[in-house]
């Protein structure tokens, strides 16, 4: 699914996703003190605005305009700066290190582009600086609810540990979300991985 695909999805509905922090993103930095964070495929900026509202200085990184314009003027109702950046994450890259920590949530892309975005995610941080990634776990597709419906661009926490290196990897498990769907309460299988750059 390219940018502008993206786009019309955003334009079909006022706000496609939450406008609360992810409950895993809130948890983990409600627990670090404040510092550069880069958010990559921040979407309408939900993770990346409330980053913003607990005095983190922060870069949203999104290939979709749309989303990036409807993210600002939700930031700028919220009374936060961002740094919206538009660029593909398939070639992003930092320039050079200087990121305290990094975000990565609900991003599902083919395993090629998803090794580039860990891996350069992980060199854009500074020694010490950490990486979140959060995603539909492999197991949801069977066993949850939600997400992608494609085998190949889910990951467990292994699968992201295996691209990363066991040496920066500092925690990998399976979390448990709650769900609110048409036929009721279910229960989404998440990946959850923490790395550090050494």
């Amino acid at each position: 699914m390219d940018s502008s695909m993206w786009d019309e999805r955003y334009r079909s509905t006022e706000l496609l996703w939450s406008a609360e922090p992810n409950q895993f993103v809130k948890q983990f930095f409600a627990e670090r003190k404040q510092g550069r964070v880069i958010d990559l495929g921040c979407g309408e900026g939900r993770n990346s605005i409330w980053l913003a509202e607990q005095g983190w200085k922060v870069t949203g990184v999104d290939f979709s305009e749309v989303a990036l314009e409807r993210a600002a003027t939700l930031a700028e109702g919220r009374g936060v700066s961002v740094d919206w950046v538009r660029a593909d994450l398939a070639g992003w890259s930092a320039e050079e290190p200087g990121f305290d920590a990094a975000l990565i949530c609900y991003i599902h892309l083919p395993r090629e582009v998803m090794t580039h975005l860990f891996t350069s995610a992980l060199a854009a941080l500074v020694p010490g600086g950490e990486l979140l990634v959060v995603g539909h776990h492999s197991r949801n597709l069977a066993e949850g609810v939600g997400g992608p419906q494609m085998p190949e661009v889910l990951y467990s926490p292994a699968d992201v540990t295996e691209i990363l290196g066991v040496e920066n990897v500092v925690e990998a498990r399976d979390v448990f979300r709650n769900v609110e769907t048409a036929e009721g309460a279910k229960v989404a299988i998440d990946t959850y991985v923490v790395a550090k750059r050494t």
